[in-house]
């Protein structure tokens, strides 16, 4: 048996919450920008995030309703993809608080900011990767607004990487799940992918 549902039929808030608690899990997007005057930081999380396109780099992610943070990437055309690690846990969900406007998410928590190479907005100095994007475009959705930026520079922190690559284990990525539930990576598997001329023939 399953249960039948439909957005009509049980509203969006009720289907909002099916929707994150079964696309799961979700990496988050630490999105820190500037307003357009530069006097304030705005560092929130957002957990409708991927990557779009590799060539050229472009990421995005959703804002749901008109938050702080997308009034100043489109007033600014930049911001700053921070990856969120377990250890920043308690201050990634504390930047989720509906501060004031013209009070910044950066000093409300005491998240320290170092500055990026190729946009105004800063970065969070503890996150051990920082995406900093333009904005490519944006996308109305109903009351929700995709973002498309493209990256224009990558700062990764040596202590993630093993051969020169970032490694999962050191990384300790965060992931939303449903309601306020958190997830960590737990046993992670190799698995190569089957060439389709090594997939077993089966006997005709």
């Amino acid at each position: 048996m399953r249960v039948d549902l439909s957005p009509e039929s049980v509203g969006p808030g009720p289907f909002y919450r099916l929707l994150t608690a079964v696309v799961v899990p979700r990496p988050i997007a630490w999105v820190s920008t500037l307003t357009a005057d530069g006097t304030t930081a705005n560092l929130a999380p957002h957990s409708f995030f991927t990557v779009a396109c590799t060539d050229p780099p472009v990421v995005q992610f959703t804002s749901v309703g008109r938050k702080d943070t997308l009034r100043n990437v489109e007033a600014t055309r930049e911001f700053v993809v921070n990856f969120a690690p377990e250890p920043l846990f308690e201050q990634i969900n504390a930047t989720a608080t509906d501060f004031p406007r013209e009070e910044g998410e950066f000093d409300a928590v005491g998240v320290a900011r170092e500055p990026s190479l190729r946009v105004r907005p800063p970065r969070v100095a503890a996150s051990p990767v920082a995406l900093e994007c333009t904005l490519h475009a944006t996308l109305g959705l109903g009351g929700s607004t995709l973002v498309l930026g493209r990256v224009v520079h990558a700062a990764v922190s040596e202590d993630v990487l093993v051969d020169g690559h970032p490694d999962i284990g050191r990384l300790r990525p965060l992931a939303r799940l449903g309601r306020d539930e958190w997830g960590t990576v737990g046993e992670v598997r190799d698995l190569a992918r089957i060439r389709y001329r090594d997939w077993p023939r089966r006997p005709r």
